[in-house]
Order: C-alpha cells, then structure tokens, then sequence
C-alpha cells in the first residue's frame, strides 16, 4: 500500500503550537527540533496542557538558533536564543531526562504568560524510548507520531463539529491508507527514510482542547470512547493514531509517497 505525506509538523516546545513545515529532516530523535524544548516546574516536572490548556496559544518558531514564541495572551514576543550550560535533572510523566535552562528572562516570561512560576528547559542528553530501542527529546515515549486523514474523516462524521487535524497534534499525516489504515502498518519506507510504528497513541484530555482558544469540550474523546478503545502496554486506552521509532533518517516532503507495510 502506497501512502502519500499530506502534512508534517514539528513542535519546537512540547505542548504549545505547531510550526507546519514541507519538508523536514527525520533524525533518530523524531523529526528535527521537535520537542527540543519544555516548560518545567520548579520541582522540574513538565508542563502540559492537560493541567495548563493555554499552552495551545504559545506560536513557537526555532531555526536551530533562535527561539521565538509569540502568544495572544503577551504585548510582546520571547525572542531568546538558545544556550548551553550544565544538564538539570527534569522529568516527562516521572521519567527521568535533562535539559538546560534558557535564563531568567525565559523565565519570567513564560511564568507571567502562563500565570504559574516555569522555567524553559532545552534538550540534552540521550533518552531511550519506551520500547523498542529508539531515543526521543522531550516527547512522551516514543519520536514520530502518525495520523491517517482518513481516520480523522471518519471520526468527523460521528461528531457534531468537525475537528481540525490540530486537535491530534500529529507529525506526519498520511493519505492513502483508509480509515484507521494505519493500525496495521508496521513500516513506512521511502526515499531511503523508514519509520517503524510500534504502538497505537492512547489520547488524553488535550485532544478535547480547541488550539485555537484553550477552550475545552467533551468531544473528541467522548466519541472516540464509543469505539476506539483497546489494551496497549497492559491497560485500557482510546486509540486514535500510531507511534514509531526511526529506523532510516533523511528527508522527508509533503507530497512523499511511502509504501506501508
């Protein structure tokens, strides 16, 4: 089966907006600059937007040097580049990795922003995967995370608004496979790239926040929970969506076609 990329997204700081690129560089780490950043408590806990929804109004942009984030919520933008410095210990849902703080004035804008005391962490390290032998930045378990449209289309006529792809914060969105095509894809081969899916994305609260407003409803999750629930790592989730692991780097296009296997 041949599956056309129709979008691939990159999130330069985890849980805030996306930035859509047509073309992107898949590293062994997921697509480049995904994730490379996070917001941490001062206990080093991550920030998310299942307990801060306003994080969906950070609009990030990153060119490997400079970091921007503009929001409807500050007069300004953060305009920092980025700095090394010596690894702090932080956490992703209690799992241990490191990042380097990016400074006070980081700092005191996102916390004003976000009315909650954060600091902005980059990146450093290595941190395996769940499963499967692969590494990721500041994502949740595994690097690349992948939606078919069709599963989305699906999903729209068993609610009463349309959602956006957004709702799903995918890497790259395919079409070609069907609806749910992708739960039985184990590979995605082309132009010397392979990705291996190796788990289904069990989704949260977020997906019921609009990206556009923080606002939150009940639906995606109350419809998905009718018919896409399932047993993945020995629990009970809703299942919408796939997760896999690098196994060939390069570049990646919309407009690619990968063949799915």
């Amino acid at each position: 089966m041949i599956a056309v990329v129709a979008e691939l997204n990159v999130f330069p700081v985890k849980s805030a907006g996306a930035v859509a690129l047509t073309e992107a560089e898949l590293t062994p780490d997921g697509l480049r600059h995904d994730r490379e950043f996070m917001l941490v408590r001062p206990d080093g806990r991550h920030l998310s937007q299942r307990e801060v929804p306003e994080l969906a109004l950070l609009r990030p942009a990153y060119d490997g040097v400079k970091l921007t984030v503009s929001t409807p919520l500050a007069d300004t933008p953060l305009v920092c580049a980025a700095v090394d410095g010596p690894p702090l210990d932080v956490t992703v849902h209690k799992r241990p990795c490191q990042g380097v703080d990016q400074g006070d004035d980081a700092a005191r804008w996102f916390s004003a922003v976000l009315g909650a005391p954060c600091r902005l962490v980059r990146f450093t390290g290595t941190r395996p995967t769940r499963l499967g032998g692969g590494t990721l930045a500041f994502a949740d378990g595994y690097p690349v995370s992948v939606l078919s449209a069709e599963s989305l289309d699906d999903l729209n006529r068993r609610v009463e608004r349309p959602l956006p792809l957004n709702r799903f914060r995918p890497n790259i969105v395919l079409r070609g496979l069907g609806p749910y095509g992708e739960d039985a894809v184990t590979r995605l081969r082309g132009g010397g790239v392979e990705i291996e899916l190796v788990r289904s994305t069990g989704r949260c609260v977020i997906v019921n926040t609009d990206q556009e407003t923080a606002r939150r409803a009940p639906e995606p999750l109350r419809a998905l929970g009718r018919y896409r629930t399932g047993r993945v790592d020995g629990g009970r989730e809703i299942l919408f969506g796939r997760l896999g692991i690098p196994r060939a780097t390069g570049a990646l296009r919309v407009g690619d076609e990968l063949a799915a296997t």
